[in-house]
């Protein structure tokens, strides 16, 4: 098949499914018009923003912060295990190797609102099972990446050391973590800039945070609470990618 007939397919089924998407989500652009009117009074009555709580935001702000750095810390710390056992150039068996790659799609493939949930009702309401889900869900995001950095990585210096007769630790720490340091600190960091959005929507289950204060406000009507709220919480993102944006330019 020439390119050009199978770039035409290729649009021709891109087209096919964008159309059967407009038909499963029911859209109706004319009741997004009239709708307009709706949102226009919510925005009305969110205006101006109602800064008078602001210093009972201070600590939720920190505890979503928080939970966004435990949950990428703890995640990275979990991760890299897996993702040597699921690099196909380092891992020591096959076996193994399934079996990393099989955690990695499980806590991947379960959305961290769903892990949240379950250690909601293991732990309680707060902080702790918000952290926790993320730290798990980071599991399977971070070490696909992870594994697939280590699989395109130069493997010269660790034929070297394999052999002088090192061990496998000795090959990582020696080998591997030199080589792959800075492109794994920028991975953790993207992730991190995640986790802070997810720490968010976690907390409309319960995790704490600003998003937990955020429906609350919204179930009471406040609306010029929730768009402070709102203010807060871009203020942190914006700041949290600069520095992340910083670390990565000081790595690179």
């Amino acid at each position: 098949m020439k390119r050009s007939n199978l770039l035409s397919l290729i649009l021709l089924v891109g087209i096919g499914l964008f159309g059967q998407s407009l038909w499963v989500v029911d859209a109706r652009l004319s009741e997004l018009v009239t709708g307009v009117f709706g949102m226009a009074d919510i925005i009305g009555r969110a205006t101006p923003p109602d800064f008078t709580s602001l210093p009972d935001i201070v600590w939720p702000a920190l505890e979503t912060l928080d939970i966004a750095l435990f949950g990428t810390v703890c995640g990275v710390i979990m991760a890299i295990p897996f993702a040597v056992l699921a690099a196909r150039n380092v891992t020591p068996s096959k076996a193994l190797y399934y079996f990393a790659r099989g955690v990695i799609a499980l806590t991947r493939a379960v959305p961290d609102l769903i892990w949240a949930l379950l250690f909601v009702t293991a732990v309680g309401l707060g902080p702790f099972p918000g952290a926790l889900a993320l730290s798990v869900h980071s599991i399977g995001m971070l070490g696909r990446l992870f594994a697939e950095r280590i699989e395109d990585m130069d493997m010269g210096p660790v034929e070297a050391l394999t052999l002088t007769g090192a061990g496998r630790v000795q090959v990582f720490t020696h080998a591997v973590v030199p080589t792959l340091l800075p492109s794994l600190l920028g991975i953790a960091l993207y992730r991190f800039d995640e986790n802070l959005r997810s720490s968010l929507v976690l907390g409309f289950v319960g995790a704490g945070g600003l998003g937990f204060h955020m429906l609350t406000a919204m179930n009471l009507f406040q609306y010029r609470e929730v768009s402070m709220l709102l203010i807060v919480t871009f203020l942190l993102v914006v700041g949290a990618e600069q520095i992340s944006a910083a670390l990565r330019r000081l790595m690179a």
